[in-house]
C-alpha cells in the first residue's frame, strides 16, 4: 500500500488543516504514517509556517531534511510559507509541487496530475482572492496520532496589524460551513475523541449566514457524548462579551481563553493597527473572571515593537501586572518582510529588547506559577493523554494546567483533587 505523512509546522489552525489533509490522503489509498517513521515514503506533505522569518527557515530546512531522508518520495509543500514565499519555494530543489493554502482541497486532483507527468496549474488560487463567503472542506479530519482534535471553523482575518504577515498568507475573514462543522465533531465524539479544539485564525469572527460562534457552540455543545469543547486562539473581538455568557452556560465548554494582547500601551497598540485600547481589553478581562471563576486566560505579547520607549514597555508591564495572566507567551519582535512594521522608524536595538523580553519574562513566570497555586485543593476535570516515564499519566485540566496522577483512564474526563505545588501538580482522582 502507498505510504504517506504530513509534517506540521507552526499554529493549531495548521494542526486542524493537516488532519483535513491526513483525510484527503486516506481517500486516495494512502495509509498514513509520521513523518519520522522508519523506511520510504511515497508522498510527504510539509504543511508550512511564515508568520516569522525564522519559521519560514524552518520550513525550508524541514524540506531539505525529508528529501535526504526519502529521496524517492513525492515532496509537497503548502501552508503560509508556500504561498508567502513561493519565489523561495521555487529556487529549491528539494520539492515537487508547491500548493497554496486555497490549494489543499484540490489535493487529490494536484497529486494525479503531477504523477500524470501533466502541469499541475499551482500557484493559481491564491488566499487574498478568495471570496469572503462560507466555504466548505468536503474533508473530516484524521488525527491518527493524537489524542485531542483540532477542527477548522473559521479563515482568514480583515485586521492587517502593522506586524503580521497572517492576513496575506490567508486572505479575508471567512467561516466554514455550520452544517459541516457539527457533521466533523459527530464524528469525532464517535470517535471518542475526548476533547475537540476549534480553530481559525480568529474564531470570534465566525458568520455562517447569521449564525455567531456563540450559537454554534451552544449546538455543539447538545451533542451526545463524553467530550468537551476548547476554543484555540482567539482576537479581542465586539462579539467576546456574548462569548463569556455563552462559555459560563454550557460546562461542555472549558474554562479558557487564549487572547491576544501584544501590547500594554494604547500608543503601541495604535502603531500596530490593533482595533482595541488598552482599558477595553482589560474590562473584557475583568468580566471573565467575573463570569467564569478559576479561567485561565493566556494571552501573547510582543517586546522590542518600533517606537516602543522605556516608558511604553513600562506601561505593558504595569497593564500585565494588573491583568495576571495565566500563561503569557512572549514575542521579541522581528521585522518581517511584507509588513509595514518592516520599516517602521525607531527600531529597538536588539539588546534592549532582550533586556525588556528578561524582564517581563520573570513577572510572566511569576504569575504562571500563581495562577497554578492558585488551582490546589481544588477538583478540576482532566483529560489524561500519555503516561510518562515514571509511570505517571500526564493530562490537562479544562484550565489548561498539567496534571500528573497515578491510576487514572486515559483518554478520559476524570475528575481529580489538585495537590503538590504550583510547579509539579498532582491529581488525586475522587471517589464516586
Amino acid at each position: 500500500m502507498k505510504t504517506a505523512a504530513v509534517f506540521t509546522l507552526g499554529c493549531r489552525l495548521n494542526q486542524a488543516d493537516s488532519a483535513l489533509l491526513c483525510d484527503r490522503l486516506n481517500r486516495m489509498g494512502y495509509s498514513l504514517m509520521e513523518p519520522g517513521s522508519a523506511g520510504q515514503l511515497d508522498l510527504l506533505i510539509i504543511n508550512s509556517c511564515t508568520v516569522t522569518g525564522t519559521a519560514a527557515q524552518k520550513s525550508r530546512q524541514a524540506a531539505h531534511k525529508f528529501r535526504k531522508q526519502h529521496p524517492g518520495a513525492l515532496i509537497i509543500v503548502t501552508g503560509c510559507s508556500a504561498e508567502i514565499d513561493r519565489d523561495c519555494w521555487q529556487r529549491e530543489n528539494c520539492v515537487d509541487v508547491i500548493l497554496t493554502n486555497p490549494e489543499k482541497r484540490r489535493l487529490s486532483e494536484l497529486v494525479t496530475d503531477y504523477l500524470n507527468g501533466q502541469p499541475t496549474h499551482s500557484g493559481m488560487a491564491l488566499s487574498l482572492g478568495q471570496p469572503p463567503e462560507v466555504f466548505r472542506e468536503r474533508a473530516a479530519g484524521r488525527f491518527p496520532f493524537r489524542s485531542r482534535a483540532f477542527v477548522k471553523i473559521q479563515e482568514g482575518c480583515n485586521n492587517f496589524c502593522s506586524y503580521c504577515i497572517v492576513p496575506y498568507a490567508r486572505g479575508p475573514e471567512r467561516s466554514r460551513d455550520a452544517a459541516e462543522v457539527l457533521a466533523e465533531c459527530r464524528q469525532l465524539i464517535d470517535r471518542h475523541f475526548p476533547e475537540i479544539v476549534l480553530t481559525g485564525v480568529n474564531v470570534c469572527a465566525y458568520r455562517d449566514h447569521g449564525k455567531t460562534l456563540s450559537r454554534l457552540l451552544d449546538e455543539l455543545c447538545a451533542l451526545p457524548g463524553d467530550f468537551r469543547i476548547r476554543l484555540s486562539s482567539t482576537e479581542p473581538h465586539p462579539d467576546n462579551m456574548t462569548l463569556l455568557e455563552t462559555m459560563s452556560r454550557q460546562a461542555r465548554l472549558c474554562r479558557f481563553l487564549h487572547l491576544s494582547l501584544q501590547h500594554g500601551s494604547n500608543a503601541i497598540l495604535r502603531a500596530m493597527n490593533r482595533h482595541y485600547t488598552a482599558e477595553e481589553y482589560a474590562e473584557f478581562v475583568q468580566r471573565a473572571r467575573q463570569l467564569l471563576p478559576d479561567i485561565h486566560i493566556g494571552t501573547d505579547v510582543i517586546v522590542g515593537f518600533p517606537g516602543e520607549t522605556e516608558k511604553y514597555f513600562l506601561e505593558s508591564c504595569a497593564l500585565i501586572e494588573q491583568l495576571r495572566f495565566a500563561n503569557t507567551h512572549i514575542f521579541s519582535y522581528s521585522p518581517r518582510r511584507g509588513t509595514p512594521a518592516a520599516t517602521m522608524p525607531d527600531q529597538v536595538p536588539s539588546p534592549a529588547v532582550k533586556e525588556r523580553y528578561d524582564y517581563l519574562k520573570k513577572i510572566t513566570d511569576r504569575q504562571k506559577r500563581e495562577f497554578a497555586a492558585g488551582q490546589l485543593g481544588k477538583t478540576l476535570p482532566v483529560i489524561f493523554e500519555r503516561t510518562d516515564r515514571d509511570g505517571l499519566a500526564v493530562g490537562w485540566s479544562d484550565n489548561y494546567l498539567q496534571i500528573h496522577a497515578a491510576a487514572v483512564p486515559l483518554r478520559r474526563i476524570v475528575p481529580v483533587t489538585i495537590a503538590g505545588d504550583s510547579e509539579n501538580l498532582l491529581g488525586i482522582p475522587c471517589r464516586p
